[in-house]
């Protein structure tokens, strides 16, 4: 009996410590004044989110809008505190006034796992500001001028595609944005010629459908390495991609010994790559830079650049399929800058067609791409200008972009799609409030290109089709599992029709 009695002991002093470990932070918020969420053990305030009730999107809306009058709210990540800032004027202290106080993200590089998350997105400070200053260039508008060419190029390849299009079909209009994104890019930045639109077994097709593919495995691996990155990055023997990382590297490689032996120079991504291996000095002592890390530049550039703008595609024909009167205004700017310029577009014209950049724009703030970022302090302590609140270093920083673009006190009626918002020159848009591409030094360094891709592609689409919605558009569409990106569960479909140019 007394045995009995000792192991119930034990095992109640085992649960007591265990419950203990697991909400020894719960007070943390509460005691300085921070109000959110009550959190539970083991999950923090995510249970839902993990359990698949709902995705980070929703959570991070639910939270937002629970405390409308709060500067900033305090949830839990497991038993690790977050704070969400919803102040405009902080996030601009955070992203661009007080940068050096938040240089990272809070993401994880496993780089044994994952040699792919050695890209400007997940790398620590000290390699990605050499980096990013070294690889910026590459995306000026002098050298997008140089591209110019090759991206009209893939909107032609879009306009035949089209073309040969029965009329009056139904098409998920995702997947076509997505396949002239990586046309563009694969054109662009690895100076591969292709024809993505019509290549049915295109390899950068596949591989871009594996990265964004959310399936049961994708989901573990991304807690296993958000919840305990050192132990994941030692499981590289069980849950790396191979696959994926094989991919970029040989790209990578294949294409500097081509034009190494052919003494072939090209004003892109990859040629920027090729001099930092010439000259790698130019890093610092800091960065090595490995053909790993040089394939994982490559990749961000090839997920970022092609995903990103087809959604940013896709949402936009999803609403003007919607507010037709919009669309018919659209088009008629478009052929006016095609009759102007003899049936073609220059480099000018992307700035010349201000309503079309005004639509995208509204695009990107009703359905952006990119849902939530994330900033780590890195400064002993930081104190929030006008407030007692302290934070310390490796705090994370919640910057919750879609609240902040769905919120009514920001932008009146966030529900209606209306262009009008972004073509009154006079009201600049809030730094801290409209964060498609984030702000500040580590903001998206493609967003140039992006631009240029973007309205370049919708030009030569809505010149030649209507679209509207259909009996499979779902209105509106259910979010995918993802935990930063805004995907259309089941795709987004729409009724595309002929234009008579005649």
């Amino acid at each position: 009996m007394a045995g009995i009695l000792e192991i119930l002991c034990g095992l109640a002093m085992i649960i007591v410590l265990l419950y203990y470990y697991l909400t020894s932070t719960f007070h943390y918020w509460k005691v300085r004044g921070v109000k959110g969420p009550p959190p539970i053990p083991l999950f923090g305030n995510l249970k839902d989110v993990v359990f698949h009730k709902m995705n980070v999107t929703e959570f991070l809306l639910n939270v937002y809008n629970s405390y409308k009058d709060e500067r900033f709210i305090g949830f839990f990540y497991r038993s690790r505190p977050v704070l969400l800032v919803k102040d405009p004027q902080l996030l601009k202290d955070i992203l661009i006034k007080d940068f050096s106080s938040f240089t990272q993200r809070a993401l994880n590089v496993t780089e044994k796992v994952d040699p792919l998350s050695q890209n400007l997105i997940f790398l620590e400070t000290v390699r990605w500001r050499p980096l990013r200053n070294k690889m910026t260039p590459a995306f000026s508008f002098s050298k997008i001028k140089e591209m110019f060419p090759l991206i009209l190029t893939c909107s032609n390849h879009l306009e035949q595609y089209i073309n040969e299009l029965p009329d009056n079909v139904n098409l998920e209009i995702g997947e076509l944005m997505t396949k002239y994104t990586i046309d563009i890019v694969g054109n662009c930045a690895f100076g591969i010629e292709m024809n993505a639109i019509s290549e049915e077994e295109n390899e950068f097709t596949k591989i871009s459908k594996e990265i964004f593919r959310i399936n049961i495995i994708s989901i573990i691996k991304f807690h296993l390495q958000s919840y305990f990155p050192k132990i994941y990055n030692q499981l590289h023997f069980l849950l790396g991609n191979s696959r994926q990382s094989a991919f970029f590297l040989n790209i990578v490689k294949e294409t500097m010994d081509y034009r190494k032996k052919n003494n072939i120079v090209r004003h892109d991504f990859i040629n920027i790559l090729m001099e930092l291996k010439r000259n790698p000095g130019k890093l610092g002592e800091d960065v090595e830079l490995t053909d790993s890390l040089c394939a994982a530049q490559a990749f961000v550039f090839f997920a970022a650049g092609s995903e990103t703008s087809s959604l940013t595609m896709t949402y936009t024909l999803y609403e003007l399929a919607q507010n037709q009167n919009i669309q018919d205004k659209l088009r008629k700017e478009i052929n006016e800058e095609y009759e102007k310029n003899n049936g073609t577009l220059k480099y000018e014209s992307v700035k010349a067609m201000k309503y079309l950049q005004a639509a995208v724009k509204e695009a990107l703030r009703k359905h952006p791409p990119i849902t939530n970022s994330s900033r780590e302090c890195m400064t002993p302590s930081y104190t929030f200008r006008d407030t007692n609140l302290t934070i310390y270093k490796h705090q994370i920083i919640c910057i919750p972009m879609i609240a902040l673009h769905r919120d009514p006190s920001i932008f009146p009626n966030p529900d209606v799609y209306d262009p009008e918002r972004f073509m009154n020159e006079n009201n600049e848009i809030n730094d801290g409030t409209y964060l498609p591409f984030g702000r500040g030094p580590r903001n998206c360094i493609g967003e140039r290109f992006a631009e240029f891709q973007v309205i370049i592609g919708l030009a030569a689409f809505l010149r030649n089709c209507k679209v509207d919605v259909c009996e499979k558009t779902e209105i509106p569409y259910k979010i995918s599992g993802s935990d930063f990106m805004l995907i259309p569960m089941n795709g987004i479909y729409l009724n595309i029709s002929k234009i008579n140019k005649g």
